[in-house]
């Protein structure tokens, strides 16, 4: 009976590789022999999740002469279903093309796999709630569980491949979706030439995966949680994801640049004892333990090139790490670690406190960098130990200790940079042959350095077996620097279609820039608003958009944009609020006692803003400090008839309320979140708007952004540009 459904499906045409060729004319075609395929252009559905085409034989080769598209018209966020679901084993698909699905390629127990020269574009993304001005805590990824496929069905995939060895992924292209290859419980995978970038999520992630060869790939711009200048967070992105037990890889001449981390390794909660592992299972030893990291580029990373941590025994060698916010490389709680002939440059400008600069290793343990060259980073090397009652706790802790000790610093070069070494609460730590020029504070080393002969140098690699003909390392040298992250609600901009992007303010303007290959030939403003434009030799061109007239309140336009293959239209909103804002230092804590906490601020002298827009970062009023301020903000704007909404982002406790009645309150002590607030005006009038908010400490932050929610209008991304097809 399958068989003969099947047989009603397909055109019985021989194609010149002389295979049956099958047409996807529904839901759920068995393929159980070779075949090319075929794809009408209208939109295809996996129903049920478990795929449009189901491959069930093994050594079956499929070539694919059509896009296998969904519903593209929908936002990412809404695609579902399976495009190509494997069941077998020893499958080629050749030239696989997906969009507008969840899922491009989900293959399960599928040893021998071959996935050669495809191309996943426009699959399923997450729509992130960060702004230029924000960050949105709702935009973390959580990558720390995938037993049970957490990775799959939360966050999507071009390929997913599980319980497979000998897989084989080459030449395969990745855009405009969350994440690129993602390897569950895979042995001796060997992944190279392809590129899988400009993506929200992970260019490649490997759960539990061994033995593998990924050499001369593309997993740059793997990013979200980053505005420049404003904060780097990363949300757990990354060019590269390597958690719980994976083990002897081999990751030779990769780019991933431009990452939430360009690599992120973590040994994983089962190694660690924080989820079950069974009555027998060893902690000793357990992490991603003996891999190996050979000529890739990990640099311009919204926080470190790598971190590896919780994990024993691998060796980091000839790689690039250059002007990561944060560090070059972050291994806590690594063991046996060998770090040498590495580049360091200009790491941790943007980092948090004593965590920055070129390698930061907390809990070191027989660590050895040596012959590195470290070339203006915030710190050189720094190696600690602090107490952290929870982690030693752990089973793995107590299975492998916590200590930093036995660690060796030998023949590195420090030129330009704050701090050469620093080692804080740390024994037999050797530092030999290393080299300072131009370094204000060369060791700091408070419990001292010992100057005994180093022990032998680990054995170098056997040669290595590299696979791949692109060269990715460098290859996108004109994007460096993390300035060109550049975040849409979709994700990273990839700097080929034309965009406009919101780049702040300016002396009461909002400033725009216009991005991408083509010239701008021109640009007008429909609505309350007048364009100015700025074009300096090399750089996008700059456009300053300020109100028409004085009039307070709502001041609404749209930004025309117009190059050669269309246009780009913006909706803004300028915002004249007159706030009268008063801010204060507090003792009596809000939570407890909110009069007498609004009490404290009598006497604060009240100065006006025209937008309530207050992002401090990890600092705070000058005249307050940092920690323990609070702020009380009111305003009475006129607003004609309709629905509003107040979008407020808050990190400590925040309370909004309009016409005196409480519209969004969230009083606590928390990280950065967004909330919206809705309201009604059922005729014009003015309405009263007040904001109280209280820092505790850490972070800080307060805007209040009021929008008109016009009924039948395209909604308008944080970016600026209309969601849809084509961002």
């Amino acid at each position: 009976m399958v068989r003969f459904r099947l047989l009603a499906l397909a055109l019985l045409a021989v194609p010149a590789a002389g295979q049956l060729a099958r047409l996807v004319a529904a839901d759920d075609l068995v393929i159980d022999r070779s075949c090319s395929i075929r794809a009408p252009e209208g939109p295809l559905v996996d129903a049920r999740g478990d795929g449009l085409l189901r491959i069930v034989a093994d050594g079956v080769t499929v070539e694919f002469e059509d896009w296998l598209s969904g519903d593209v018209d929908r936002p990412q966020d809404e695609f579902g279903g399976c495009a190509i679901r494997v069941l077998a084993k020893n499958v080629k698909l050749r030239a696989p093309r997906v969009r507008g699905f969840r899922v491009g390629v989900w293959a399960s127990g599928a040893d021998g796999l071959s996935i050669t020269d495809g191309e996943f574009d426009l699959n399923y993304a997450q729509r992130l709630r960060s702004t230029p001005e924000a960050e949105d805590a709702a935009d973390w990824l959580f990558p720390h569980d995938n037993d049970a496929n957490q990775w799959l069905v939360q966050h999507g995939a071009a390929v997913y491949v599980e319980d497979a060895r000998g897989v084989e992924l080459a030449r395969n292209r990745v855009r405009r979706g969350q994440n690129g290859l993602l390897l569950d419980r895979v042995l001796e995978p060997r992944v190279y030439d392809n590129d899988a970038s400009f993506l929200s999520g992970w260019g490649l992630a490997l759960w539990r995966t061994s033995d593998g060869l990924f050499s001369r790939n593309a997993f740059d711009f793997c990013v979200r949680g980053y505005s420049h200048g404003v904060y780097n967070r990363g949300q757990d992105s990354a060019g590269i994801l390597m958690f719980e037990q994976c083990c002897r890889n081999r990751f030779v001449e990769n780019s991933a640049t431009h990452g939430g981390d360009g690599l992120f390794g973590f040994g994983g909660k089962e190694a660690l004892g924080e989820k079950p592992a069974g009555t027998e299972f060893d902690h000793r030893r357990k992490g991603c333990n003996d891999n190996l990291f050979v000529g890739n580029d990990f640099s311009y990373a919204a926080a470190h090139g790598l971190e590896l941590t919780f994990s024993f025994g691998n060796s980091v060698r000839e790689n690039r790490f250059v002007e990561n916010a944060i560090c070059g490389i972050w291994g806590g709680y690594s063991q046996e670690l060998h770090i040498a002939q590495n580049e360091f440059a200009r790491n941790g400008q943007a980092g948090y406190g004593d965590e920055r600069g070129g390698i930061n290793v907390e809990h070191a343990r027989r660590v050895r960098i040596e012959q590195n060259a470290f070339d203006g980073d915030a710190c050189g090397v720094r190696l600690w130990w602090d107490e952290d009652a929870g982690l030693a706790a752990l089973p793995w802790a107590k299975a492998n200790g916590v200590e930093c000790a036995e660690n060796q610093i030998l023949a590195n070069e420090f030129r330009g940079t704050a701090i050469g070494i620093q080692v804080q609460h740390c024994t037999g730590v050797l530092d030999l042959g290393n080299r300072f020029e131009d370094v204000e504070v060369e060791r700091d080393a408070p419990d001292g350095l010992e100057l005994t002969a180093a022990d032998p140098p680990p054995a170098p690699p056997a040669e290595l077996v590299v696979l791949g003909r692109k060269r990715s390392v460098g290859a996108r040298a004109s994007l460096a620097g993390r300035e060109r992250i550049v975040m849409t609600e979709w994700g990273p901009y990839d700097w080929q279609r034309p965009l406009l992007v919101r780049a702040g303010e300016l002396d009461g303007a909002q400033r725009w820039r216009f991005l991408g290959t083509e010239p701008l030939l021109a640009v007008e403003v429909e609505g309350e608003g007048e364009c100015t434009r700025s074009e300096a030799a090399g750089a996008a061109p700059e456009l300053l958009v300020r109100p028409r007239g004085a009039r307070a309140g709502l001041l609404e336009y749209v930004l025309v944009a117009r190059s050669a293959s269309g246009s780009q239209r913006a909706a803004a909103t300028i915002e004249r609020l007159d706030w009268q804002v008063r801010q204060f230092a507090w003792t009596i804590d809000p939570r407890v006692d909110v009069a007498g906490w609004r009490r404290e601020a009598q006497g604060a002298r009240p100065r006006p803003m025209q937008r309530l827009q207050l992002g401090y970062g990890m600092g705070g009023p000058p005249e307050l400090g940092t920690d323990r301020f609070g702020t009380l903000a009111r305003s009475e704007v006129e607003l004609e008839a309709g629905e509003y909404e107040l979008r407020i982002t808050s990190d400590d406790g925040v309370r909004v309320s309009v016409d005196g009645a409480v519209a969004h309150e969230d009083w606590t002590w928390h990280a950065p979140k967004t909330a919206t607030a809705a309201f009604s005006v059922p005729r014009t009038r003015r309405v009263a708007l007040e904001v109280e908010h209280f820092e505790l400490d850490g972070y800080a932050i307060l805007t209040v952004e009021l929008r008109r929610v016009a009924a039948g209008v395209r909604a308008i991304g944080d970016s600026g540009v209309e969601r849809g097809r084509g961002r």
